[in-house]
């Protein structure tokens, strides 16, 4: 418990700000399949815009388009709709077990949530707004406006063409079967699976082609690798590939160690990628690693489950857990430190007591 101490220490009252305003996942709530829509895990950057839903609201599609379209949520639910599940992580993901970390939202492995998302495909609605030949790329606007590295702003990122007409891309108005929570983007968001969570978009306002890359904050300066102050970094993209395990046992309170009775235990987890699927979830015990047996994929771009027969002794242990996708990535046991805390995807470690 003392590496949990040493990170605890030094948090600012402003980080502690943003750790109540968002929520991660509680980690026992990897049992569903689907995750409760009060369980998903949330970040938002600025306020939760006020929107009356009585009135209309309108998704400007304009820019370097031949035809510019202003259309409704009502509009929207006439087309043809999609329904699918998808694993979504922010990219802070693991942030604060980073050394040093970022002074940003403190997350350590709880942001992250697999939801059903109900919405349109994106590609239709450009191809009939009708791109012209020298768009490069859509910037997607967000209602959410306020103050970040010393930007006034709204909330914008950008996709490249290709990206942005991927089938799956959604302008999505549900979630889990209803209409969009107001933490969640109500009413119109934009979802991108496969990609950190940075990139869907909420509460959507606007959708404008360019002709040059964008170079918004959201996209030139947040959300990048960097090793120093200085270097620009590469984007982030796509949800590297990990595995978190159900904390068997019961908890104490305060630093949520486990205590679990001896004898046949069955550790359970989840496991995702956002470029390959999952091919392979390994448990360690004491750093004596093992093969999981993997459950069906919930779908093409959400997590599976795991689990693996623990005989549990007598004693401290340390339950360990990773992943390894198709195309051979692994998660590492100590990742590449960077700037902004992005995309650490570490194993997962649970200290357990077994009496």
């Amino acid at each position: 418990m003392a590496e949990l101490a040493s990170r605890a220490q030094g948090y600012s009252q402003a980080e502690l700000q943003l750790a109540t305003r968002n929520r991660g996942m509680p980690l026992e709530a990897l049992r569903y399949d689907l995750t409760p829509t009060g369980m998903h895990y949330q970040l938002v950057h600025f306020d939760i815009p006020e929107v009356d839903p009585s009135s209309a609201w309108v998704l400007h599609i304009g820019g370097n388009v031949r035809r510019p379209m202003d259309v409704t949520v009502d509009d929207l639910r006439t087309r043809p709709a999609q329904t699918v599940p998808v694993t979504m992580e922010c990219a802070g993901n693991g942030r604060a077990l980073l050394e040093p970390r970022a002074i940003s939202q403190p997350w350590l492995v709880e942001a992250v949530g697999t939801a059903e998302w109900t919405g349109t495909p994106l590609a239709a609605i450009l191809e009939d707004a009708g791109l012209d030949d020298d768009v490069v790329e859509l910037v997607f606007t967000g209602a959410d406006r306020g103050l970040q590295g010393g930007v006034e702003q709204d909330y914008q990122r950008s996709l490249t063409v290709t990206e942005a007409m991927r089938p799956e891309v959604l302008l999505a108005y549900e979630m889990n079967g209803r209409p969009l929570e107001p933490q969640h983007g109500f009413p119109l968001r934009l979802l991108v699976p496969g990609w950190y969570g940075m990139a869907s978009v909420k509460w959507l306002t606007s959708i404008d082609a360019v002709t040059e890359p964008f170079e918004g904050y959201q996209q030139a300066d947040a959300y990048r690798f960097q090793t120093s102050d200085d270097d620009p970094g590469e984007p982030v993209t796509r949800i590297r590939v990990r595995a978190l395990m159900i904390p068997p046992g019961i908890p104490d309170f305060v630093t949520r160690s486990r205590l679990v009775d001896a004898g046949p235990t069955r550790l359970r987890g989840r496991a995702w990628s956002g470029t390959a699927e999952v091919a392979r979830v390994e448990v360690g015990v004491d750093g004596n690693w093992a093969d999981a047996e993997l459950e069906p994929p919930v779908g093409g771009f959400a997590w599976r489950g795991w689990h693996y027969p623990w005989d549990a002794e007598p004693g401290e242990h340390v339950l360990t857990c990773r992943a390894t996708d198709v195309d051979g990535e692994t998660q590492p046991i100590e990742p590449p430190w960077n700037v902004q805390g992005m995309a650490n995807n570490r194993i997962h470690q649970v200290a357990v007591t077994v009496r």
